[in-house]
């Protein structure tokens, strides 16, 4: 049965309404579209860059200036080349090089060129590489260059996060953590680079192991003083590391401790340098995936001395999985030629995973994607990591 409205109801009904109306027209309205301008961050000249700041995932607070200029550190691409004979008049065994392999094709990129320039864009059978090198965190990463099926050409910013190099590509002018690979700022934001394996190793090891490969020539267009180290003793000096200002973990004994750091999973973990050096081999989980850790002498510190070849042996490492065909294997070190040998099949292996002889001969451990950090740098970037020796 309808029931009808008393008269006096009616100013209810209208004020329902209105209130209604207004309800929906609040929610129902577009959000004003910021402009570059609204989004452009206030601490940082960037008047000059065409990145997207409404797409960002980092507090631009965060960022410093370290140079002034975009590209004021100019990075190289397609670098001129060179064989190992001709590299061998100007680089010594124990100049640190950036090395790496893909498909059977060897580079490498002296950090005695890199600590100048930063970013080498070269390309590597087909695949587009970035061999990245930030001198004040040590940090030495290469990436592959290609974000949805567009290869980038990566330059220096000249700013920093943690102290550490962002980088940019000069294609949609994303800004990028050196350290990380993520996109911080710009059409790339969030997005993370695909990392290429990569180990520092001495030029000599490089020579040897590779005697056709290639390495990176002075010949860069650039008039620089290859070679030498701008930061002498950076590695060695007490106090606060450059153009950073977090808190430093006081785990280590030096902000600028030298560490080989990795991530699996949701795990991070650290290996000083200092205790790869005195065990030698270290057999490891981070998480629940077994690993191993072969460390092996003959590399220049490049922050250490001003001539970087005659700074002190800081040596190198490089991280694998210790699992083969389904089985752990547990490695000890072997004094007298700086091989190793695996206590299941007693079959002896060399620092990068290959083993050399035994019933293994041929198989090559799997590797882990662990770079050399300074470690103040790489704890800030990962403050929940564990250290080696310390947890």
């Amino acid at each position: 049965m309808l029931k009808l409205m008393r008269p006096n109801s009616a100013p209810l009904i209208a004020g329902i309404f209105f209130a209604l109306a207004g309800f929906l027209a609040l929610n129902l309205t577009p959000a004003p579209v910021r402009s570059q301008d609204d989004c452009r961050p206030a601490n940082l000249n960037t008047v000059n860059w065409t990145t997207d700041f409404c797409q960002s995932i980092v507090d631009f607070s965060e960022i410093l200036v370290g140079h002034p200029v975009k590209g004021g550190i100019p990075s190289v691409t397609n670098p001129a080349m060179e064989t190992v004979a001709e590299a061998s008049a100007w680089l010594s065994d124990r100049s640190p090089v950036i090395a790496l392999e893909i498909d059977e094709e060897a580079r490498a990129y002296p950090l005695a060129i890199l600590m100048w320039h930063e970013i080498a864009n070269d390309e590597i059978a087909g695949t587009p590489v970035a061999v990245t090198f930030c001198p004040l965190c040590n940090s030495s990463v290469t990436f592959d260059r290609r974000v949805t099926g567009e290869a980038l050409d990566f330059g220096v910013s000249g700013l920093l996060r943690n102290s550490d190099l962002i980088m940019f590509d000069r294609q949609s002018e994303t800004w990028w953590q050196q350290l990380t690979g993520e996109g911080l700022a710009g059409e790339h934001a969030g997005v993370f680079l695909d990392i290429v394996p990569s180990q520092v190793i001495g030029f000599g090891t490089f020579a040897e192991r590779y005697p056709d490969g290639q390495v990176m020539s002075r010949e860069t267009g650039y008039n620089r003083q290859y070679g030498t180290n701008p930061y002498s003793n950076y590695d060695s000096r007490p106090g606060r590391p450059f153009l950073f200002r977090g808190e430093t973990d006081q785990r280590l004994g030096s902000a600028v401790d030298h560490v080989l750091a990795a991530i699996i999973g949701e795990s991070a973990k650290a290996y000083p340098f200092d205790i790869l050096r005195a065990e030698r081999v270290i057999n490891d989980r981070i998480g629940e995936t077994p690993i191993v850790v072969f460390f092996q002498s003959g590399v220049a510190s490049a922050l250490g001395d001003h001539v970087i070849d005659n700074a002190r042996d800081i040596g190198t490492a490089g991280m694998y999985h210790a699992t083969v065909d389904g089985k752990v294997l547990h490695f000890s070190a072997n004094s007298h030629d700086g091989s190793f040998t695996d206590d299941e099949t007693g079959s002896t292996w060399n620092a990068f995973g290959e083993a050399i002889a035994g019933e293994l001969a041929g198989s090559q451990l799997n590797w882990v994607h662990a770079f050399p950090h300074f470690w103040f740098a790489w704890a800030a970037f990962h403050p929940d990591t564990e250290v080696y020796g310390f947890d």
